[in-house]
């Protein structure tokens, strides 16, 4: 029996839309359906702006993609803010939910998500697009390698990028009532989510925020990091910003070997994705100039 295409529709043109309604054009398994946004004409300019199919549908109310019986999931790359309410909208619909990071602003509005989910049957997904890439696997892979790898000892996650004077002013990201979360949950959400990747999802015993984050004048977190403790003895370390040089780097440490990304969130190449494994390597292999 041929597998049904999955039908999309979209809540909200914000950019990070762009690229994930061209890859649900691209795909063999989905079919981009809809687009709404709060006005008919900035939908239209949403999907001519990135050559949709003119099979799209377009809305003009985000609710009348929930209505409409033809479509079976929704994207919703919306502000943090909105999560909850179209989220739950969305599975109270039947549509199944793939919800853009950061998914919520705290852990009681993730389970309201979450129960809405399982109490209707429909499946919930988080945006993050990186554990999914077929290098992410490989990497799994090699740090599974005792071999090579050994004992997990030691990850350090930095994700940062220089926004600049009208994204610091004017972006969603940096607004309370929009994105409370600021650069912890743009990209320290990254950083955090590769950490427990590297550590099987194991929670850490303790954490300890960085001294001194630094905030915009409306409270929203500009630069921040923390450090990660197990009852094993590893150690992780991360640092997010909006004021960094870009940064996408990932290191993982073991008794045996080192890997390293440094394009984690997104690789520079679309068509494949590199990484360094490093074994076996130390003082006695050195030969000093």
């Amino acid at each position: 029996m041929a597998q049904t295409a999955v039908r999309f529709g979209i809540l909200g043109c914000a950019n990070i839309a762009r690229q994930l309604s061209r890859a649900i054009a691209l795909s063999s398994n989905t079919t981009l359906y809809a687009v709404a946004s709060r006005s008919v004409e900035k939908a239209q300019k949403f999907v001519a702006d990135n050559s949709l199919p003119s099979t799209v549908k377009i809305y003009g109310e985000y609710g009348e993609v929930l209505d409409d019986p033809d479509i079976d999931a929704v994207y919703i790359p919306l502000p943090t803010t909105l999560h909850v309410k179209w989220a739950v909208a969305a599975a109270e619909k039947k549509k199944h939910v793939l919800l853009e990071k950061p998914v919520a602003l705290d852990v009681a509005e993730l389970d309201r998500i979450l129960e809405a989910c399982e109490s209707n049957g429909v499946q919930f997904m988080d945006g993050t697009v990186w554990v999914h890439h077929p290098r992410t696997g490989r990497m799994k892979e090699a740090l599974g390698d005792e071999r090579c790898f050994g004992q997990l000892k030691l990850i350090h996650s930095v994700l940062g990028y220089n926004a600049g004077p009208d994204f610091l002013k004017n972006d969603i990201r940096v607004k309370p009532d929009l994105d409370a979360l600021g650069a912890l949950g743009d990209i320290g959400w990254y950083c955090i989510r590769s950490i427990l990747w590297a550590a099987d999802y194991e929670l850490p015993k303790t954490v300890v925020a960085m001294h001194k984050p630094v905030y915009n004048d409306l409270g929203v977190i500009l630069s921040t990091g923390a450090s990660l403790y197990w009852e094993d003895g590893k150690v992780a370390t991360f640092y997010c910003s909006f004021l960094s040089h870009m940064t996408f780097d990932l290191t993982v440490l073991g008794t045996k070997g080192a890997l390293r990304v440094n394009d984690l969130v997104s690789p520079f190449q679309e068509s494949y994705g590199s990484f360094s494994l490093v074994s076996e390597s130390d003082f006695a292999h050195l030969e000093p100039g």
